[in-house]
């Protein structure tokens, strides 16, 4: 759909004397996919005055105040959705996110009360859906990253990669890349990267992953450029979870700056910046560089 189109449904939506119909919350939908936020924000408002209860529509308000950066009101929504359809793991996921990037606001002891609240409505995201990837990887980084004291451990992050393992061997590979990056066994987390691309050779999370890793550690940095490269000849949105192209451009920078190549690495970023003119780690990557 061109932007005049989603330009002119948008303001078909708010023009409407009423909302809350099929057509209005495909119309909300389509706004959303195509990263229009300001126009889907205005949509499912007006289906969230029609009907506050609405399971899908206060997802959907809470994935954009997530994006947004306003994890409180993300909450508020994720628990409206919660409640209304209680045994979907989705609206458990949007909720973890949101305490997680409270979390990461709050002092020291706000933020772990909030952590446990994070990893709890992970772990009910896979106890609904045990079989979700990517709940499980969300479980997965919150084990990783979190102290003991809020829930997270080695041990627990582990079993997350056996089980990704089980339900999906290039997920699998990916999460355990991960895993001994984290570690610092970067060698190895290469070789993992490496299963899984000759499984998959246009697996773009395992793509961007090499990338990621060449970037923040100046190893197998041609490595890292040729897969960022290639991430970026796919199309965009192959898998919803994986990073947009304006961080495939950011990474790509970083690489091309420890190559040496600062004409490069600020192409890069400014290919970034052109695609998401917010994205501040490209902005603050480019001021770096001039």
């Amino acid at each position: 759909m061109s932007r005049r189109s989603l330009a002119g449904l948008a303001f078909t939506l708010l023009a409407l004397p009423s909302a809350g119909t099929e057509a209005d919350l495909a119309a909300a939908r389509a706004l959303l996919a195509a990263r229009q936020p300001a126009e889907a924000q205005a949509a499912f408002e007006r289906l969230h005055a029609a009907d506050p209860t609405h399971a899908e529509v206060n997802h959907a308000l809470g994935q954009l105040a997530n994006r947004r950066g306003d994890p409180a009101q993300a909450i508020r929504y994720f628990t409206a959705a919660a409640t209304a359809e209680p045994h979907s793991g989705r609206h458990q996921q949007g909720l973890g996110d949101a305490y997680g990037r409270q979390a990461e606001r709050a002092g020291i002891f706000g933020g772990l009360g909030l952590a446990r609240q994070c990893v709890a409505a992970y772990e009910r995201a896979v106890a609904l859906e045990p079989g979700n990837v990517e709940f499980r990887l969300s479980l997965l980084e919150f084990y990783r990253l979190a102290p003991a004291i809020a829930g997270g451990g080695a041990t627990k992050a582990r079993a997350q990669v056996e089980a990704i393992r089980q339900l999906d061997p290039v997920r699998g590979r990916i999460a355990a890349a991960t895993l001994l990056a984290g570690e610092k066994r970067t060698a190895e987390a290469f070789a993992e990267l490496a299963s899984a691309l000759e499984a998959q050779p246009d697996d773009v999370v395992a793509l961007y992953q090499v990338g990621r890793l060449a970037a923040l550690t100046g190893q197998e940095l041609e490595r890292g450029a040729a897969a960022l490269r290639r991430y970026l000849e796919l199309p965009e949105g192959m898998l919803p979870q994986a990073p947009g192209h304006a961080s495939g451009h950011w990474r790509l920078g970083q690489v091309r700056e420890r190559q040496g190549d600062r004409e490069g690495a600020r192409a890069a970023f400014e290919a970034a910046l052109r695609l998401e003119p917010g994205f501040k780690p490209a902005a603050e990557a480019l001021r770096r560089l001039r």
